[in-house]
């Protein structure tokens, strides 16, 4: 199975493709720039949404759902959201269709055209302030802190699964404020909701930053983020949170009483993650052997394979790993028992391996007599032999040790991987050659991010939060800056 996998080095892009649908994750749909997730990938999502979820939950927020269509008046409302929207967003036009008079199939019933046109929803902010307006009334109403797990569509010309896809799935929190103090709060607390779950969970080094205006989301007043380095050097944007103003309160008149009896528009925040974090994971730590996934979020932690000639030798086998598993799942460790009989110990080696299963467990006659039993750990790729009776400690600790290794070592990665520069010529150098962080200053304006955009195809992608405070120079301008940017080419 492996050698039907692309090689990092040979095409990264190939590579990535190979893992996704050769691993089960997803597949490709009749629909242009449409996916299907298969059940495995949608496993490893059900695990994202479910921990995610709760940390929304802990944090006071509540679920609810809108509609998937928007009228199209509702975006013109907030000039920035619709001119960053617009060229992305499918149209409903029509709500029937008739058979055509020439044999040609179905066509549109000219006679069914809609009064007015409905966007599928690309994200939700119009629609749920709409909303909030017969919601809010005083700050007694305040704040309301909502999330809504749904699809959208954002009418992409360049695709690729999970990356980018023209519908896709995500969460998208939507929050209510009396003040902007409180706003700003919450958008801070949601970015770092979402570093730590990547780094505890995903086990994704992300740095939290400030995008620049150009970068941010549109009609929003902030926009923080979290970027992970993939292991091609690219930059890609995990997870963003918007402070949002009162932008959207204006647009649509979305007042509240104060505690001195004056009117005033509400303080807005959203923020979201999509299955993009399953392409996230994919690029982070698999390899040419197939998807490596940390443990917290693997369907399935330990796979156990029987070795057998004979159905009473799998009868033998069957015996001692029935009570082995029990210990597992008393520790709450998921696992799989592969008996198939129509295939070889070699095929389902490779298939674990494909599908990045953390601990692989096999078990024979031999080991039988010995009392042990064989422990391979996906990361590494390592194996060791290990007492029976200790096999449920023994993986306890190992899973933790693959977790934190995967950790490290694209931590490891993105250090090695991020330089400062002070000229231009060293900052197109640097991306020319060897892709990664660059650590840069630059002058804060719109014109000169553009123009390294234009000539090196490189981005902002955020000025650190916790960035140290270093007086510099632009690499363009020569004008005075405070702080490095971090520049890379990203997905």
């Amino acid at each position: 199975m492996a050698k039907e996998i692309t090689s990092r080095n040979e095409n990264y892009s190939q590579w990535y493709n190979d893992i996704v649908v050769k691993a089960g994750l997803a597949d490709y749909s009749a629909v242009r720039g449409c996916m299907v997730i298969k059940p495995y990938g949608y496993a490893i999502w059900e695990k994202m949404r479910d921990q995610l979820d709760r940390m929304f939950k802990e944090t006071g927020h509540q679920n609810a759902y809108f509609p998937l269509f928007i009228p199209k008046s509702f975006f013109s409302r907030e000039a920035d959201h619709v001119e960053g929207f617009a060229k992305e967003c499918a149209v409903v036009t029509h709500y029937r269709l008739k058979n055509d008079p020439n044999g040609k199939g179905v066509v549109v019933d000219d006679d069914a055209k809609l009064e007015e046109e409905l966007i599928v929803r690309p994200t939700s902010e119009t629609i749920i302030w709409n909303t909030y307006k017969s919601w809010i009334q005083s700050y007694r109403d305040l704040p309301i802190l909502i999330n809504q797990w749904a699809n959208v569509v954002r009418w992409e010309m360049r695709t690729r699964l999970f990356l980018r896809t023209a519908e896709f799935l995500w969460q998208e929190g939507h929050t209510a404020h009396e003040t902007k103090k409180e706003a700003v709060e919450e958008a801070e607390r949601m970015i770092n909701v979402y570093a730590n779950f990547a780094r505890e969970w995903m086990a994704m080094p992300v740095i939290i930053g400030r995008k620049s205006e150009a970068e941010r989301f549109a009609g929003a007043i902030d926009t923080y983020t979290i970027e992970a380095m993939m292991q091609d050097g690219k930059a890609l944007q995990a997870g963003t949170s918007h402070f949002l103003g009162q932008n959207f309160a204006k647009a649509f008149d979305v007042k509240f009483l104060n505690k001195d009896s004056n009117l005033e528009y509400v303080w807005a925040t959203s923020w979201g993650v999509s299955t993009r974090l399953m392409g996230a994971l994919v690029m982070t730590h698999s390899d040419d052997n197939g998807l490596v996934l940390p443990p917290k979020l693997a369907p399935v932690q330990v796979v156990f394979v029987p070795i057998y000639k004979s159905k009473e030798e799998l009868d033998k086998v069957s015996q001692v790993i029935a009570p082995l598993r029990e210990q597992l799942h008393a520790r709450g460790i998921s696992t799989k028992y592969d008996d198939r009989d129509n295939y070889k110990p070699g095929f389902k080696f490779a298939e674990y391996e494909m599908k990045g299963v953390p601990v692989r467990v096999a078990v024979g006659p031999k080991d039988i007599e010995k009392g042990t039993v064989e422990v391979a750990r996906r990361d590494t790729l390592q194996k060791q032999f290990v007492p029976q009776n200790q096999l449920a400690e023994t993986v306890v600790t190992l899973l933790d040790e693959i977790q934190e290794n995967l950790y490290n070592r694209a931590l490891d990665y993105r250090k090695a991987n991020t330089v400062k520069v002070d000229t231009y010529e060293e900052l197109k150098k640097v991306l020319s050659e060897k892709g990664g962080f660059v650590l840069a200053h630059w002058d804060g304006t719109a014109e000169t991010e553009a123009l390294i955009k234009e000539e090196t195809k490189a981005t902002i992608r955020c000025i650190p939060l916790d960035g140290e405070v270093e007086e510099g120079k632009c690499i363009i301008t020569g004008k005075p800056s405070k702080q490095r940017a971090i520049f890379a080419l990203a997905y």
